[in-house]
């Protein structure tokens, strides 16, 4: 039985108990995932598929804001505000860390140097891919996957069957120096320009024609300003989902853990519908009858092919010969 005293300090410490303050719960993280395509994009929807299955994964406790189309910052400056902390997370194209200093990822923009998805598979989950990502800590950046768009066709408003039809073009390109490379080839001439500024610049005739995978070129618009396409799969257009190192460290492991969950399933989800999309796109676009689709012959590829693969060699020494061996070992060429 409690004595006097013992029975004055527990009631005692019962009523400042009641009389404190409830604690408030705390307020959600938010993460700003900023990227510059349109929503019914491959990139666009895996990005809503991360944040309703962040939010799922940690019970509200993450909040996640999408900001599609350049809303928020476009090419040029979203790997900035991402550095700067403006941002939280971003899906940039691979040629986008050529200019940030780590242009081993041009590797990706290397014409004809996969024939497809399951050679890619190859790269993106193997040494060469946890590699490349690897590299972009030094920058503050921690890279958490890869997203698949899909492989690019040749568009402008001439017919792009040879290499002797690029001759003059103006082309529109990411900044990468393998895609300079890649439009000199051919004769044409590269000019960099950021995604949102493409529709317009088509439209108005700034520049001829452009390369992109058939879900950009058709949620922007692209083939209701271009009468020629050529499908030629030249090139892969990928993206690396990407975080603020600082910001991604700085979590609670256990939140941390949700969201690496949502991650690895989110771009299951995005990766399985790209090569779907890209055939919705297309196939829409051929229906719309605003641009003309050429496939190419054995002949016109192989001519394509003649021309485009020297852009290795000719860009070892940017790339790194190694890196660029290596991927050929992992692609078995």
């Amino acid at each position: 039985m409690l004595n006097r005293r013992q029975f004055t300090r527990l009631a005692g410490t019962a009523a400042l108990a009641l009389a404190a303050p409830v604690p408030a719960f705390a307020a959600p993280t938010i993460i700003k995932f900023s990227h510059v395509v349109a929503p019914d994009t491959p990139k666009g929807k895996g990005a809503q598929k991360f944040k309703e299955l962040a939010e799922k994964y940690t019970n509200g406790a993450v909040i996640v804001e999408v900001y599609p189309n350049s809303q928020l910052y476009k090419d040029k400056e979203e790997l900035e505000a991402l550095q700067l902390g403006a941002v939280h997370m971003l899906a940039p194209s691979l040629a986008k860390f050529g200019p940030l200093g780590v242009q081993e990822f041009e590797l990706f923009d290397l014409p004809y140097l996969m024939d497809g998805y399951d050679a890619l598979r190859k790269i993106t989950d193997g040494e060469v891919g946890k590699m490349l990502l690897g590299k972009l800590e030094a920058k503050g950046i921690k890279g958490l996957a890869y997203w698949d768009n899909g492989f690019k066709v040749m568009s402008a408003n001439s017919p792009l069957h040879t290499p002797d039809d690029f001759l003059g073009l103006k082309m529109r390109i990411q900044s990468s120096k393998i895609l300079e490379a890649q439009m000199q080839a051919l004769g044409a001439v590269p000019q960099v320009m950021a995604f949102s500024e493409v529709y317009q610049a088509l439209q108005t005739g700034v520049v001829d024609g452009t390369e992109n995978p058939p879900s950009n070129m058709y949620t922007q618009k692209m083939h209701e300003v271009q009468k020629h396409a050529s499908l030629s799969n030249h090139g892969y257009l990928g993206y690396a989902v990407i975080v603020n190192k600082a910001f991604w460290e700085g979590l609670d492991p256990a939140i941390r853990s949700q969201l690496d969950k949502a991650m690895t399933e989110s771009t299951e989800y995005a990766n399985s519908i790209a090569k779907e999309e890209n055939e919705k796109s297309l196939a829409a676009m051929k229906a719309a009858g605003k641009t003309e689709f050429h496939e190419l012959t054995a002949d016109e590829k192989a001519a394509w092919v003649a021309v485009l693969t020297p852009v290795h060699e000719k860009m070892s020494g940017r790339i790194g010969a190694d890196l660029i061996k290596q991927a050929y070992a992992a692609l078995g060429r």
